[in-house]
């Protein structure tokens, strides 16, 4: 595959993916932070993700056009999670959710999964949708509330405790939201992500302005994080509690994955090696937890710029 991809490449080619490259990363580079935290880590874990899954499923994978990261319906899962086991509990489901995407692939059943019902997929999405807009309210309103595994649950704690919003945060959220819609109506928003102007211009006014409200705090300057998955610290006891929790993370990180390709080879004609791509996906996931990222799978978004943006994907 690699031979049939480089086969006619050359420099201005090249050019075109480093262009597509850099536009890429403007937009995962937001994504990355905000999946981290909504996962139940920090933003450095989601940038960590990014970089590794990028680079590893990105050598393996079995489509020239595919990028892999954190993305928002692996968060909705994974928080759930981190309230329950901790991170601890991500780190191990994420290393058996990638042995058993692995053996997806090795053993040939990345058909099986493309049988899938359209409206099982749908429904799940969505419902996905509803758990991460109500994971992030305590973000958007700048307050901290107790952690709760559920919608109902989230809810009663709001009932019981009350709101309290910073201002300030709302403020800085409603300026990102508005940026990341109307940016794109303009012309030049098609060369700059609405994403990452958001941030930088709320970021700015936090800035000057010295509001008071939460930050991301320091990114470490590694991609091998003090808080990960140690050889010698893996929370075995917790592996029979795990098992179905990694199967649902295995489930989404294939059917995403294999959905992807199939809209990106839609995209550009160019048709994904399903089998290869599961277990580039296995294998990457098998490695992030040691370094202290959370799961990841391929991601839609990021995969249609790549394409918008001219990467090369002949094979």
């Amino acid at each position: 595959m690699w031979r049939r991809e480089f086969a006619n490449y050359n420099a201005g080619t090249f050019q075109k993916d480093l262009l597509a490259g850099l536009t890429v990363a403007a937009v995962a580079l937001p994504l990355a932070l905000a999946f981290g935290v909504a996962s139940g880590a920090d933003a450095a874990a989601g940038l960590v993700t990014a970089v590794l899954a990028g680079i590893i499923i990105g050598l393996l994978g079995g489509a020239p056009y595919q990028i892999s990261g954190p993305t928002g319906a692996m968060s909705a899962v994974l928080i759930v999670l981190a309230t329950r086991y901790g991170l601890e509990g991500v780190w191990l489901a994420g290393l058996l959710a990638g042995a058993m995407i692995l053996a997806l692939g090795i053993f040939r059943l990345g058909r099986v999964v493309a049988l899938i019902p359209s409206p099982v997929i749908s429904g799940f999405t969505s419902g996905i949708a509803v758990i991460i807009a109500f994971g992030q309210i305590d973000n958007f309103l700048g307050i901290r509330t107790p952690a709760a595994e559920n919608v109902l649950a989230k809810l009663a704690v709001y009932a019981e405790s009350g709101l309290h919003p910073n201002w300030s945060a709302v403020f800085v959220a409603l300026i990102v939201m508005a940026t990341m819609i109307l940016w794109p109506r303009f012309e030049w928003g098609k060369r700059v992500p609405g994403s990452l102007v958001g941030i930088v211009l709320a970021t700015l006014l936090v800035v000057l302005l010295r509001w008071d409200v939460p930050t991301i705090g320091a990114i470490p300057r590694t991609i091998l994080l003090e808080n990960r998955l140690k050889v010698t610290a893996v929370p075995w006891q917790e592996l029979g509690n795990l098992v179905v929790p990694a199967m649902s993370i295995a489930a989404l990180g294939a059917i995403e994955s294999l959905l992807c390709g199939a809209v990106a080879g839609n995209m550009t004609g160019v048709r994904m090696f399903t089998n290869i791509e599961l277990v580039a996906q296995g294998i990457g996931n098998i490695i992030i937890p040691f370094f202290g990222g959370v799961p990841a799978t391929a991601a839609i978004a990021r995969t249609s710029v790549n394409v918008k943006s001219g990467a090369s994907h002949d094979w």
